[in-house]
């Protein structure tokens, strides 16, 4: 669904981050504020692209 290098968005909270890994149903993200967690794709979003 998600691909390394797309920008996400933390369904919950609004956190914005970018795909670093993928392992079968998780994804690895690095979220704006330095931190790195695995989610699953049911509570990430695509980041809508900025005009």
């Amino acid at each position: 669904m998600f691909k390394p290098g797309e920008c996400v968005v933390y369904t919950r909270d609004g956190a914005r981050g970018i795909v670093i890994a993928v392992n079968g149903e998780w994804y690895q993200i690095f979220w704006e504020d330095t931190f790195v967690s695995w989610e699953k794709a049911e509570v990430l979003t695509k980041a809508e692209q900025l005009s």
